[in-house]
């Protein structure tokens, strides 16, 4: 039996045509696509039809943990990952992560969607004995500062600043189950929605299972509602969990949960940027100039259902 099985997004391809072919009426004014817009639907249906969603128990990075995809979500790997986080969502490339967790009923163009980043950083077993002498406030006020000095960098890079606003929710960690949660608001230069990135951290004998939501500000009352089936999926395997560190063979981490939360050590590409940098473009025919028609339209490429192919 596979340990998982592939799936199909259905993209609702002749409503696409007929998007791309016809009209829409805008209060008492007609709006014709142009050829320009009607290339950037043709082009975002190409991505939608290359993705390849993924359920059941799926193995990451070898034998290291496993997820296990309910069907009320799916599974993109990390080429798939690639092109939803640069491609449709406007991220720099090469952001390398191991997949992306989609609720079912949402497609990475959707709206409303939001997701979550799969990832691992291998840089030891991360003692917790200071879980409870971390003052967060200071440690937002510090994250704050640090995001403004980087944002002329980003700017220079051509991807805008970004304000850290807050704590969505504040940091908690469950000492039992080894994972970190917290989340941050974040404003990107250019949009006015905010965007939520919640993440969490799961400590494994070598190092950290990272998961980021990346979703709307809006959302976290859906976020929160869905953390715990979302936490429940991953899990590292035997000879690999928290508790199977050997202080005689195993490296230590440099760096508490604190260093976690500011997030110093999740990048593989710089301070500052592997929880950061991940944006969601909410309604990607704002992209065109087509605001109006982005939100009427904004429902056409959302999944009924995932089926088999």
């Amino acid at each position: 039996m596979p340990i998982h099985q592939t799936m199909r997004l259905p993209i609702a391809a002749a409503v696409l045509t007929i998007a791309a072919t016809f009209a829409f009426a805008q209060d008492d004014d007609t709006y014709e696509l142009s050829t320009e817009e009607q290339q950037e639907i043709q082009y975002y249906q190409a991505i939608l039809e290359s993705l390849s969603p993924q359920t059941g128990d799926i193995r990451l990075s070898g034998n290291l943990a496993t997820l296990h995809v309910p069907d009320n979500f799916y599974f993109l790997d990390s080429d798939d990952a690639e092109k939803v986080l640069v491609d449709i969502w406007g991220n720099p490339p090469g952001q390398d992560v191991l997949g992306m967790l989609f609720p079912q009923e949402y497609s990475p163009l959707d709206y409303e969607s939001w997701a979550v980043t799969v990832d691992y950083v291998a840089d030891g077993w991360v003692a917790d004995e200071d879980a409870g002498d971390i003052d967060y406030d200071e440690l937002l006020e510090d994250m704050q500062d640090e995001i403004r000095d980087a944002n002329p960098d980003r700017i220079a890079a051509g991807y805008g600043g970004i304000e850290l606003l807050g704590w969505a929710e504040a940091p908690h960690y469950d000492s039992s189950s080894k994972k970190l949660y917290w989340a941050k608001e974040l404003r990107f230069d250019g949009n006015e929605d905010t965007t939520l990135n919640y993440e969490i951290r799961a400590l494994g004998r070598r190092g950290i299972l990272t998961m980021t939501f990346i979703a709307n500000g809006s959302q976290l009352d859906e976020i929160n509602s869905r953390r715990e089936s979302v936490l429940a999926m991953a899990e590292f395997n035997e000879g690999n969990r928290y508790l199977d560190f050997d202080p005689s063979v195993d490296e230590v981490a440099a760096y508490g949960l604190g260093a976690l939360v500011a997030g110093k050590i999740a990048a593989k590409t710089g301070v500052l940027t592997a929880a950061l940098i991940l944006l969601k473009k909410f309604g990607v025919f704002l992209l065109v100039g087509l605001a109006a028609f982005g939100r009427r339209i904004k429902g056409m490429f959302t999944t009924d259902k995932l089926e088999p192919k």
